[in-house]
């Protein structure tokens, strides 16, 4: 007799994002995302941290939707920019989510700085029914490059090397990026953390 896997919607609609966890997630979990509800309500990052953004999704889409719902909030913090684009990652470049104008501004006020050491941060919530159940966190550190290197990945993977490496997450592979990235770190936490719970 078999069971059906458990459901776990992730409170996004970027494809990206859900394939990747979903990728990460294995066969564990059925990984369904907001695209799966027609009727729900987008909900605004009106956040100033990425845990506040992070803990807006999952309870807004956990009211509308049963089961575990998580969500993430991530980003890329620059050191040599005093942390942005940060939370503003994905609207950096004046456009929600357009990775090219993201990926000009960051070469453009990187130029000519030789500090380059920045680091993808990564926070997970699980709700359910509306409350928080947990968080959790993640992060990888690396450089900004001079320029993109790569065709993989999304959003800065083509401008961001990991400690040890001379590649960029766009030339890595989803294999090797899921197994060190800040999204892969957080997501083992929550993956121990809902196996703990039975």
């Amino acid at each position: 007799m078999t069971s059906e896997k458990p459901r776990l919607v992730v409170a996004t609609r970027n494809a990206h994002k859900t394939a990747e966890i979903r990728e990460m997630v294995g066969d564990r979990f059925e990984v369904l995302d907001a695209t799966a509800f027609p009727g729900l309500s987008e909900v605004e990052e009106t956040g100033t941290t990425f845990l506040e953004n992070a803990t807006l999704k999952a309870v807004a889409v956990s009211q509308g939707v049963g089961g575990l719902v998580l969500s993430d909030d991530s980003g890329l913090e620059v050191d040599a920019l005093d942390g942005r684009p940060g939370v503003w990652s994905s609207s950096f470049g004046g456009e929600e989510g357009n990775h090219a104008k993201n990926n000009e501004r960051l070469i453009r006020e990187m130029a000519g700085i030789a500090e380059r050491s920045a680091r993808f941060r990564c926070v997970m919530v699980l709700a359910r029914d509306g409350e928080v159940v947990a968080d959790f966190s993640g992060a990888v550190e690396g450089r900004i490059l001079d320029r993109a290197q790569g065709e993989g990945g999304f959003g800065y993977d083509p401008l961001f090397a990991p400690d040890g490496h001379d590649s960029s997450f766009a030339e890595l592979g989803s294999e090797v990026k899921n197994s060190m990235s800040h999204r892969g770190r957080a997501l083992q936490e929550v993956m121990a953390w809902m196996e703990a719970q039975g």
